[in-house]
């Protein structure tokens, strides 16, 4: 039944994400994620972080998050059909590959939404939809560095391919949105699996960034704006300043 309520729920058409400053910030551990998480016996969680893969030099081969998005995430495994999982794509980034990103993505945003003639305030405006600034400012950081922003997308496990969600992961375009397909009649099947998880994500807490149907917040700014509460995660520009990081079993063994 839940299965099927999850299809029957339209993606609501959201605001764009605005500059939130409203926190109140705790000390929280990070948790890294090993590549295959089980539960109960079955593969719920893949990690296949795609920046490394796609040669970003400040890329990091560990898949870090918050430990209370990870409780929230878990929930929604708890809540995925039989033989679906998760296949995280990106959380946790430091300012560096924050950087890197947004210098690498910039031109060919500019010119796929034509901004050339735009000023740089309005053209961040529009590239901060798909990208974030890179600030500094662990206040309002990008989202990613806070470890509360995850990416991912659902891969069945018999078939070993993902669900189609009508766009390529970074393929930044309108169709990313995600509400594109709630607009148009033209694919039921990539309206459904946006639909499924996005509703997963969000009944377990997550709030999503409507210009990316991948990304789903839990405690950073974005998630504070769309929740209109206080941010509880502050950013880690560099990786070293993270003051615990445990491993995915000592967390299981202090859940339990």
């Amino acid at each position: 039944m839940f299965y099927k309520d999850n299809l029957n729920k339209k993606i609501p058409e959201l605001k764009p994400l605005n500059l939130y400053k409203e926190y109140n910030f705790i000390d929280s551990a990070f948790v890294e994620i090993p590549d295959i998480v089980k539960i109960s016996g079955k593969i719920k969680i893949v990690v296949d972080l795609q920046y490394p893969k796609m040669g970003m030099k400040n890329a990091i081969n560990k898949c870090l998050i918050r430990k209370e998005a990870l409780d929230r995430l878990l929930s929604a495994c708890n809540l995925l059909p039989d033989n679906l999982a998760f296949k995280i794509l990106d959380i946790y980034r430091t300012w560096e590959l924050q950087n890197e990103l947004y210098y690498v993505y910039k031109p060919s945003i500019i010119k796929k939404f034509n901004l050339e003639n735009l000023s740089k305030e309005e053209q961040n405006k529009i590239i901060s939809n798909f990208v974030s600034i890179p600030n500094k400012d662990e206040i309002i950081p990008p989202p990613h560095t806070t470890g509360g922003a995850i990416d991912l997308t659902i891969t069945d496990l018999i078939s070993k391919k993902d669900l189609d969600f009508g766009i390529g992961f970074d393929d930044f375009s309108d169709l990313t949105n995600s509400d594109y397909f709630e607009k148009i009649n033209s694919n039921i099947t990539i309206r459904n699996n946006r639909r499924l998880l996005y509703n997963l994500m969000t009944k377990s807490g997550f709030t999503n960034l409507p210009s990316e149907i991948w990304h789903y917040d839990y405690g950073n700014r974005a998630w504070g704006y769309y929740k209109n509460i206080p941010a509880i995660f502050k950013g880690y520009l560099d990786i070293n300043d993270i003051n615990s990081i445990i491993l995915f079993d000592q967390y299981m063994q202090e859940k339990d």
